[in-house]
């Protein structure tokens, strides 16, 4: 690679790689001006000020005021052109819809949420995220620069690289479904689909308590229970996408049966379809007169029903709750020892049940894990409720447009209308011909996301 001050007339290839530097130095690290996009990515002076002027020119970088003078002219504030574009996302859990309008900062707009099932098949699903999506864009106004993304999580597993869910266990007719493909026939915009948990863990680290760490475990504990993996600073999917279904690790030899077809998973004896089905089974025995008030009124007992009974006192419930999180806090005591992070995210909806299932879960992990691994480790509730999955989804999708692998693509689609009118220079040029060239314009797979802590 040539000097960092030489790359204006350098490669494609190097001009990719400085303009997502300065653009990620602004995006994600905050740099101010372009003194300090300098010192935190390395490059030169001229380098910086050709590419910022670039991304200016299309609207990714906006200049404001000036600041204070260290001797010379006062340097010129830089910000992130959040509101060039706008995105749409949608977190597909196995009982609820949500959506949302974020701009590109990830920043969330306008959100809509409403009961599903995810077990009525892509066609219902799909077309109910396809009309709340439209509601979202009549109610609240675009921005002028349109559409650039969309993204997806979905509650099972996905190869990541085709956006496609393969053998999802509670999702029966969306094995192989061509989501992305739906969605970029519909709506005319690259799509991104990834496992829900996934994108609930970008966004409690990115938006969350997560903040600032770089070995994270989030955990979500809804019907199903998965997790996913921040991994030195990445977001860590495996080879093909599965990396996190902790819900189908055995937990006992002999049991109840899973909904995926083992015996014995952790899902089967502590999710929230487990707690639905052992809280009926405690208000037929007459053990929990708070849950049998559910057969009364006609219907079966849920998992907010034992959360609820659980903080009037009720000792079965209290007793299923423990139960539940016992489960799960050996789990993550195993995970604890072979992973060893920072911090570990409790989220979904039996998490929200309250202290005594968190509490319960602490215990179990500090009990049984090394001495060393817990010294510093933190756990934690989420602290972004039912807006992660969609933070996340916005974050993902945001960093795919501005990869190295899809920058020259996205430029190219939005470069020539708004600000990018008045004029793309060779900079412009380059980035379309190294897209050309390398043949990168759709490339899906894992790499690494460019954040810095800021100080």
């Amino acid at each position: 690679m040539p000097p960092r001050d030489q790359l204006s007339a350098a490669s494609p290839t190097d001009v990719v790689d400085a303009t997502v530097l300065v653009l990620d130095a602004v995006r994600l690290a905050g740099a101010r001006s372009r003194s300090e996009i300098a010192e935190r990515t390395g490059l030169g002076r001229a380098v910086v000020a050709q590419r910022s002027g670039e991304l200016a020119a299309v609207g990714l970088i906006v200049e404001g005021g000036t600041g204070p003078s260290t001797g010379g002219r006062p340097p010129r504030h830089l910000g992130f052109g959040a509101e060039a574009g706008y995105l749409l996302t949608a977190d597909l859990g196995a009982s609820s819809i949500d959506v949302a309008l974020a701009d590109l900062s990830g920043r969330i707009r306008a959100h809509r949420a409403e009961p599903s099932d995810i077990a009525a098949g892509p066609d219902i699903v799909l077309g109910r995220v396809e009309a709340m999506f439209a509601e979202l864009t009549a109610n609240e106004p675009p921005a002028a620069g349109g559409l650039w993304g969309v993204g997806l999580g979905v509650p099972g597993p996905v190869e990541f690289e085709t956006g496609r869910p393969v053998a999802p266990p509670i999702m029966p007719g969306w094995d192989d479904y061509p989501i992305r493909e739906r969605f970029e026939t519909r709506l005319g915009a690259p799509v991104w689909v990834d496992n829900d948990v996934n994108v609930m863990a970008m966004g409690d680290w990115r938006a969350g308590v997560a903040q600032g760490h770089r070995n994270v475990v989030f955990v979500k504990i809804g019907t199903g229970i998965g997790a996913g993996l921040i991994s030195d600073g990445q977001l860590h999917r495996g080879s093909q996408g599965s990396a996190g279904d902790v819900g189908h690790i055995q937990v006992v030899e002999d049991g109840v049966v899973c909904r995926c077809g083992n015996v014995g998973c952790l899902e089967a004896l502590a999710g929230g379809h487990a707690l639905a089905r052992d809280a009926e089974m405690l208000a037929r025995e007459g053990r929990s007169p708070v849950l049998a008030r559910a057969l009364a009124e006609g219907r079966s007992p849920t998992a907010q029903d034992v959360a609820a009974a659980a903080g009037r006192g009720d000792p079965a419930s209290v007793e299923l709750l423990q139960h539940s999180a016992r489960y799960v806090g050996g789990m993550l005591a195993t995970v604890v020892n072979l992973f060893n992070p920072s911090l570990i995210v409790i989220g979904g909806g039996v998490a929200g049940a309250g202290d005594l299932y968190l509490a319960t879960i602490r215990q179990t992990v500090y009990r049984r894990s090394l001495p060393l691994a817990t010294r510093r480790l933190q756990i934690l509730p989420s602290s972004l409720g039912p807006l992660a999955g969609v933070i996340g989804a916005a974050a993902m999708v945001a960093d795919e447009l501005f990869s190295r692998e899809q920058l020259a693509a996205t430029l190219a689609r939005h470069g020539a209308s708004g600000a990018g009118a008045r004029g793309r220079d060779r900079g412009m040029s380059l980035l379309a011909a190294s897209a050309a060239a390398t043949g990168q314009t759709r490339q899906q797979g894992s790499r690494r996301v460019h954040v810095e802590e800021r100080s």
